[in-house]
């Protein structure tokens, strides 16, 4: 039986992987420019990144092989055969993913990594905010996928166009379908209205399975509905949707697998669910109030004793979020190659700015918990933290002549010692 399994295991993988083309110098233009919309991974074999994201990007490619319009993923292997279109693209790290439009770049992927992230995103960049259900057999299909949807049933109306207005601003994160059909309207039972529907895998006896907007005919409105509708009681959360769930927040941890185990996964999310324990009702009204100290995982707080000052989640507010100085703070794993060689130009870094406002700072992102305005997804990752302001990635090379030209340029306060494209400032004997 083993060996079968193993078979059947390979079978699927592979039919996976051939959903994603292969291209390489000789043939990229000319795959690419045959289709409308490609999205492209970059990438290098031995590259870690790379390696979890392929089933994932393997997954979507599946998904969108039947979307339509039709959305095409491809891979470019840098290190062989693809070495010249790499560089032809600017590509410097691993994996890189690009979108292309009718053979020419269009942008940078900037959307989630995980399958149904990826699908989602490329949904939105192909075709209509909102798809258009024109017979009972199209609209079937719509709602039977494993995600929530969102639809208006109903003739032209001011209600549409504000539906269609929410549908073309939210498109990256939610599915839109319309109906002006009479015979599906009266199947579904809807006239002139907003509605969103869970999935059948969501189905739960403690809400409704669809929910009615009752607003203006306004976008902003609708827009609010959905924001406010769409996680339900009990939302699931994952790396692409966190950012959905605000604090205060509890949050159940389980095995969720809702491929191979939706009953398994659902059990506990219907506990979850129907949780009513005067405990818990306790724990939630002390919560609110904010009488409760939450955990934090982190390293004890040490002693800063060098060039480059040492964050943990517990002085992280302390110094990063609410320092007096601009920082530049590097999120790193202490077993990552890449971050090791960075260590020493790091701290030389650090020796560089010891006489300027401007805090060099690193943090171990696998021992502390990291907040979520900084998304780290990879090592080592880091932001540039102007005081007072919001991060932003810094994506520039890694080298001591690459980051303080940055810093120079982006500090809220000249430097002492260089000026604002980084040259040295003379020094007066």
């Amino acid at each position: 039986m083993a060996p079968r399994l193993l078979i059947l295991f390979t079978l699927v993988a592979a039919a996976f992987a051939d959903d994603v083309l292969q291209l390489g110098d000789a043939d990229f233009d000319t795959k690419v420019g045959s289709y409308d919309t490609v999205l492209v991974m970059f990438y290098a074999p031995w590259c870690g990144h790379c390696k979890r994201l392929k089933p994932e990007f393997e997954k979507a490619a599946t998904s969108l092989k039947t979307n339509d319009p039709l959305v095409i993923l491809a891979k470019v292997d840098c290190t062989e055969d693809g070495k010249d279109t790499c560089g032809k693209y600017g590509v410097s790290g691993y994996p890189t993913l690009k979108i292309f439009r009718g053979g020419d770049l269009s942008s940078d992927y900037n959307g989630p990594r995980e399958a149904n992230g990826i699908v989602k995103y490329m949904r939105s960049q192909v075709g209509p905010a909102s798809k258009e259900l024109n017979s009972i057999e199209v609209a079937e299909a719509f709602l039977s996928a494993p995600e929530v949807s969102v639809l208006f049933f109903g003739d032209d109306s001011k209600l549409k166009d504000a539906f269609l207005k929410a549908a073309d601003k939210l498109r990256e994160t939610v599915r839109f379908g319309h109906s002006v059909k009479a015979e599906i309207n009266e199947k579904y039972g809807y006239d002139n209205v907003v509605v969103l529907i869970r999935p059948k895998h969501l189905e739960n006896k403690f809400e409704e399975t669809s929910v009615v907007y009752e607003g203006p005919n306004d976008k902003s409105a609708i827009e609010t509905f959905v924001k406010d509708n769409f996680h339900g009681l009990v939302g699931h959360r994952t790396q692409d949707s966190a950012q959905d769930f605000g604090s205060p927040l509890v949050v159940a941890y389980y095995n969720v697998d809702y491929v191979k185990n939706v009953k398994g996964t659902n059990y506990w999310r219907n506990r979850v669910l129907k949780v009513r324990m005067e405990t818990f009702e306790a724990f939630l009204t002390k919560l609110k109030a904010g009488e409760l100290e939450p955990y934090v995982k982190s390293e004890p707080i040490p002693d800063q004793d060098g060039p480059v000052a040492v964050a943990v989640a517990k002085n992280f507010d302390e110094l990063v979020t609410n320092s007096d100085k601009d920082v530049m703070i590097e999120f790193y794993a202490p077993w990552c190659g890449h971050c090791k060689k960075l260590a020493p130009t790091y701290e030389e870094l650090g020796t560089a700015m010891k006489d300027e406002a401007v805090e060099i700072v690193k943090m171990d992102a696998t021992a502390n918990d990291v907040p979520s305005s900084f998304n780290v997804r990879g090592f080592p990752t880091l932001f540039w933290k102007p005081k007072g302001g919001e991060p932003v990635p810094y994506n520039g090379g890694r080298e001591l002549d690459d980051f303080i030209p940055y810093i120079a340029k982006e500090a809220s306060s000249e430097l002492n010692g260089w000026d604002r494209k980084g040259n040295p400032k003379k020094t007066e004997l």
